[in-house]
């Protein structure tokens, strides 16, 4: 199946030059969904996961349905202030200023192999604190997983101690 059909492109959105990759066409078809899910789960299956973990808010989307597949449980990355228990916290460089993200700290036990999916590796920064927020906790990334990359952003670097992949590669804006 053709995912990239499902991709819907909004131009200057959120901000002017800006094309956003809108996934929500693909959300809406059971087939190209399922397949998605499918596709991410099987890639990864070798690598014996034994929890995904998602950062809000598409990853939340997709990581518990790979979870699902792979018979596993899913832990949530969050902003600030949005997880109810203890947590760790980890900030990251954007483009203009920095953002954090956190994790409960029960989330993963030491040596537990884990799978981080989201829908879309940009300039990788969210998915590479996510990282080290597992391996803080102690756990093993065993992979990063992706619906979308876009490849002319480079965020591939910013995890390049990591099997990363993804259903879709746009190499060019």
């Amino acid at each position: 199946m053709d995912l990239k059909k499902y991709i819907r492109d909004v131009p200057n959105f959120p901000k002017p030059g800006i094309v956003f990759k809108d996934i929500t066409p693909l959300l809406a078809s059971p087939e190209a969904f399922g397949e998605a899910v499918e596709a991410l789960a099987e890639r990864f299956r070798p690598s014996s996961p034994q929890i995904v973990v998602g950062a809000e808010a598409r990853g939340f989307l997709l990581g518990p349905c790979v979870a699902q597949k792979l018979g596993v449980g899913f832990a949530p990355v969050r902003k600030p202030g949005k997880l109810p228990y203890k947590t760790i916290s980890k900030s990251y460089q954007l483009e203009y200023g920095t953002d954090t993200i956190q994790m409960h700290r029960d989330a993963i036990r030491p040596g537990m192999r884990v799978l981080l999916i989201d829908d879309l590796l940009a300039t990788g920064g969210t998915m590479a604190a996510a990282a080290e927020l597992v391996e803080e906790l102690k756990g093993e990334v065993v992979g990063c997983g992706f619906i979308i990359e876009l490849g002319f952003l480079k965020g591939r670097r910013k995890l390049s101690g990591y099997d990363t992949f993804a259903l879709i590669n746009y190499d060019k804006e």
